[in-house]
């Protein structure tokens, strides 16, 4: 049988801390000629100057790569990891499955993985409160399947309401109708004809200015409670969460809370939507709900909203949406996996001092030069800089010090999994310091000249 490595081994292994069985050279050359990477300007990726990391062991909140080179884990893979890589609870509860069945059909059968998780996710909320678990399978079919429950909820009430009101700036994932929310804008792909209607507001202020106007034609606001992540990690005034909650309860629209990314620990509490006692008619999981293992997704919904849909497909009473891989088994073993580890290991008490290190440890970055402001909310931050090139710059140079993340614009996102230590945490803001510190001013010109060979953006789904 051929190895999974078959084709990659070389005599001439290059590894700077020592011998690799990884060949390199091919894997980067074979990525280049044949892999389409998200948000990437290829052109750029694939220039023979442009040296790719590639990613092969992960082990907590360090990554190492082909060359035996070690970095922590600074945007947590795309904001999924919450736990660390290679955690033993959950590639125990991985393998376990795995034994049994990878996989089935969750259309006209179940399986008990899929089945124990929705209780358990339910049972973190108030009871009768957000009680029904609508699997797929990521963030963003996660927003498409909460905007048709909120249309075609008031489609069978008999209630002309079918826009959809979202903040500007907002990301809510890159399908069709989730990307009418905001990103379909934001990355210049707007598409006539691909959207559900939508009133893109500022403020609350301006939310407010609705009740005035077509309010009795609006389905539902959609919010990323507490902090904009694609945004650019932009934290809403204190409030903002209740202020939405009021308005749809005196409006007769249902709130839909985008917890993908602040959900699982994000902000210091389980769910952003805790902060401020504002629990929404919906509210959908992503990202970290597997721990950042596999793609899995949850579109919690209430009672109320469920009891609508008491009929069938054929007589337009039943959600006629779905996935392949809906409810699957690995992925919600899994997430199982991952709260287990919350109530085992004590996380959001044990994230409590790290959260404040994180501020302690942010705090000398905003004397430096070309870094413009700090946000931190819970365990996240974002670092701006005085322009895009520049924070793309430092993200490249953070690498030689050890530090993988990502900017978005010009703001470096610092979003390390919750169980990153608090050494670790320090050599992740010394490695951005560092980087930041060796862009003089007259550097700053050749980063603007186009040195970055990835595109800024980041995909949050």
């Amino acid at each position: 049988m051929p190895s999974h490595r078959d084709g990659l081994q070389s005599d001439d292994l290059e590894n700077s801390e020592g011998m690799s069985d990884w060949n390199t050279k091919d894997l980067i050359a074979t990525d280049k000629q044949f892999v389409w990477h998200p948000f990437t300007n290829m052109p750029e990726w694939c220039v023979p100057e442009h040296e790719l990391i590639v990613i092969v062991e992960g082990h907590g909140a360090i990554l190492r790569d082909s060359r035996g080179r070690e970095y922590i884990d600074g945007n947590s893979s795309i904001w999924t990891n919450i736990h660390g890589h290679n955690h033993p609870r959950i590639n125990l509860a991985v393998r376990d499955q795995l034994e049994r069945i990878a996989h089935s059909s969750f259309l006209g059968t179940t399986n008990p993985a899929a089945i124990e998780l929705a209780r358990e996710i339910v049972e973190l909320f108030p009871p009768t409160t957000l009680s029904r678990a609508f699997y797929s399978d990521d963030g963003s079919t996660g927003i498409e399947v909460a905007l048709r429950i909120a249309a075609q909820f008031f489609q069978m009430r008999g209630e002309k309401r079918n826009l959809f009101v979202a903040f500007r700036s907002a990301y809510h994932g890159d399908t069709a109708g989730a990307a009418a929310l905001g990103a379909a804008k934001m990355f210049s792909i707007d598409h006539e004809g691909w959207r559900f209607p939508v009133r893109a507001v500022v403020s609350i202020e301006e939310l407010e200015k609705l009740s005035r106007g077509p309010s009795d034609e609006i389905a539902a606001v959609v919010i990323e409670p507490m902090i904009q992540g694609a945004a650019g990690m932009r934290i809403w005034p204190a409030g903002t969460s209740a202020a939405v909650r009021d308005w749809c309860n005196r409006n007769g629209a249902l709130m839909i809370a985008d917890e993908v990314m602040t959900g699982f620990g994000r902000t210091g509490k389980m769910f952003a939507s805790e902060h401020e006692n504002a629990l929404p008619d919906i509210m959908v999981l992503g990202k970290g709900l597997s721990g950042g293992y596999l793609p899995l997704a949850i579109t919690l919904a209430t009672e109320e909203i469920f009891s609508q849909f008491d009929g069938s497909v054929g007589n337009g009473r039943a959600l006629a949406y779905g996935h392949s891989y809906t409810g699957n088994a690995l992925g919600c073993a899994a997430a199982r996996a991952s709260l287990a580890i919350f109530r085992e290991e004590n996380v959001l008490e044990n994230l409590q001092p790290k959260i404040k290190e994180l501020d302690s440890q942010l705090r000398p970055l905003r004397e430096l030069s070309g870094v413009t402001e700090v946000r931190q909310c819970g365990f996240v931050a974002g670092i701006e800089m005085d322009d895009v090139e520049t924070a793309n710059e430092v993200c490249r140079r953070a690498r030689d010090y050890g530090l993988l993340t990502r900017n978005i614009r010009e703001t470096i996102v610092l979003m390390p999994p919750l169980c990153t230590t608090g050494e670790q945490l320090e050599r992740s803001v010394s490695a951005l310091t560092s980087a930041t510190e060796k862009i003089k001013p007259e550097g700053r010109a050749s980063a603007r000249a186009g040195l970055a060979a990835v595109s800024p953006s980041m995909s949050r789904r």
